[in-house]
């Protein structure tokens, strides 16, 4: 097994009075200044790990990327039919589906990066039990992952908007801040189930129902506008409420509006998830490669 013995987390311990190796410790955890320098020592595993995952991704597949386009496209269909139609919700002048894809395209991303990145761990166990690095990178490359199917449903969305003749205005500028939150919310969210993963294996059953009861939950099919106002700001605690109602007043404007109070309180909510989950995420690094 290769190894740098010039790192300080991989410690011989010799007999004393002799030169004898009695035991070599390879260690994950790292002082914290140590660590994040290492993160960016290790960059390139992150690439050369989220560009393994998309070449699985599509590899061999018949249609390719159109697979990341035809689950949002029957996902709109169907909210599109039962909220829109069926349900009569209001759309505010919006038509629906423009309404319910716009939605979807956040949660989508969120989706997927918490399904990959809390089984990453797992996925990578060989490589984790054998060398050194930051295990931080496992579940961030996982994010990387996502974010390209991000953004090729994107180029979708702009289709769809320009079929219903919507074009973006200034507010579009603002829409790398709510893809930041989302991010924030998938990496928060898949640290904490990626470290819990390791120990209670009951959390890859649920992480699955978790992701399908906030669909649900969060307003994907319907705009937040018809939460009664007293239960608004309890709703905001559902940290996916600030990062559609913000896509949606960045890419569809008109009529899109934001509830600040509760948008404020998404945004301290899913910086708290964040900072939790890396805290927690390092706590129990040094045990993985022994749980694993």
């Amino acid at each position: 097994m290769w190894f740098n013995a010039s790192k300080p987390d991989m410690t011989v311990q010799r007999t004393p009075h002799t030169d004898q190796v009695e035991s070599l410790t390879i260690e994950a955890g790292r002082a914290d200044a140590h660590y994040w320098r290492d993160l960016w020592r290790f960059r390139e595993l992150l690439t050369f790990l989220a560009w393994r995952d998309i070449l699985v991704r599509y590899k061999q597949t018949v249609i390719g990327v159109a697979w990341g386009l035809i689950r949002p496209l029957l996902t709109m269909l169907v909210f599109t039919i039962i909220f829109g139609t069926l349900a009569n919700l209001p759309s505010h002048g919006v038509p629906y589906p423009v309404l319910v894809f716009s939605a979807l395209l956040p949660w989508q991303f969120f989706a997927n990066a918490l399904s990959d990145s809390s089984n990453s761990l797992l996925s990578n166990a060989g490589m984790i039990s054998k060398v050194y690095f930051p295990r931080l990178i496992v579940p961030a490359s996982a994010i990387v992952v996502s974010l390209v199917d991000f953004a090729i449903t994107f180029v979708l969305l702009l289709a769809v908007m320009l079929w219903y003749g919507i074009y973006p205005d200034w507010r579009m500028l603002t829409l790398p801040v709510f893809v930041l939150l989302a991010l924030a919310t998938s990496l928060g969210a898949g640290l904490w189930f990626a470290a819990l993963n390791t120990k209670f294996r009951d959390f890859r059953y649920i992480v699955p129902f978790v992701v399908q009861f906030g669909l649900y939950v969060s307003p994907v099919g319907f705009s937040s506008e018809i939460v009664p106002e007293k239960w608004r700001l309890l709703y905001s605690l559902n940290p996916m409420v600030a990062v559609i109602d913000g896509f949606r007043w960045a890419v569809i404007g008109g009529s899109a509006k934001i509830y600040w109070p509760g948008f404020i309180t998404s945004v301290l909510f899913i910086s708290a998830l964040l900072f939790s989950g890396i805290m927690y995420f390092r706590k129990t690094e040094k045990t993985f490669a022994d749980v694993i």
